[in-house]
């Protein structure tokens, strides 16, 4: 069972989101010294209590997956989260502003998984060999903390950011592709913000899936079949404004987009 402070740790996190506002970050309101393992279970618990109310999760996400955000950050592996179905948008669809707080956009691969994958121990190349598809994403990170300003322990508890995601319409093949080769533009407003390649996350974005399937088997967890896994960031995140037209293109797997509107 939670303990108390780790329900009040939810329970504000989860107040931020649904009154859409956000509140100073959990290390300097709540718990100075919240540990990641405690962070982790707030985010169990946030999870947990978005289950109760009838959500029902997509798919884990990746964060903090390039060796820059690591030394930024001080840390030395990724940190996960979870996206759910009420976070989809379609592609081509609209962002509603005034449901959220202060969202950033960032380019993403996203990864169908055809097989339960369970660590430890697991690399890359059987990551790909258990993924079905692979398609392209754009990521709307929105953290409940003022200016995002937060520290490792609290965006883990604050479920890494997770906002909203558009999904893209071309599924391929894993095979079809060098997915660390995988070039994306993101452009808001018809000018190019920022590009990158697959290469960013962890060298090749499966290797980001593997390090997932390795931590959850640190707490006798698995990756699931039908999961849709996005992989973490090739592009940095851009801060978005009402009225913005989001597009991203990849090479290979097409375009997403979206408009933000009030």
């Amino acid at each position: 069972m939670a303990s108390e402070i780790i329900r009040q740790i939810a329970d504000y996190l989860i107040a931020a989101e649904v009154d859409k506002r956000e509140v100073v970050k959990v290390t300097s309101k709540i718990k100075p010294d919240l540990t990641v393992e405690e962070a982790y279970e707030a985010q169990e618990l946030l999870v947990q209590k978005k289950l109760d109310e009838g959500k029902r999760i997509v798919g884990p996400k990746m964060g903090l997956t390039s060796k820059a955000k690591w030394d930024q950050m001080g840390v030395s592996e990724p940190i996960y989260g979870y996206i759910f179905d009420y976070m989809l948008i379609d592609n081509g669809g609209a962002l509603p502003y005034s449901e959220l707080i202060h969202p950033k956009v960032e380019a993403e691969i996203a990864f169908v998984i055809g097989e339960d994958i369970e660590g430890p121990g697991i690399t890359g190349a059987q990551v790909l060999a258990k993924t079905e598809y692979v398609l392209p994403a754009l990521e709307i990170i929105d953290s409940r903390y003022e200016n995002f300003n937060f520290t490792h322990t609290d965006v883990i508890a604050d479920n890494t950011s997770a906002s909203r995601v558009v999904f893209g319409n071309t599924l391929k093949k894993p095979s079809e592709f060098d997915l660390e080769l995988v070039g994306s533009t993101l452009s808001i407003n018809g000018k190019i913000r920022e590009l990158g390649t697959g290469a960013a996350v962890l060298g090749h974005p499966a290797n980001a899936i593997a390090v997932l399937a390795n931590m959850l088997a640190r707490k006798g967890e698995r990756i699931l079949k039908g999961d849709i896994i996005l992989s973490g960031a090739i592009t940095s995140a851009v801060l978005l404004n009402v009225g913005d037209f989001v597009s991203a293109k990849f090479d290979g797997l097409g375009e997403v987009t979206f408009t933000v509107t009030e």
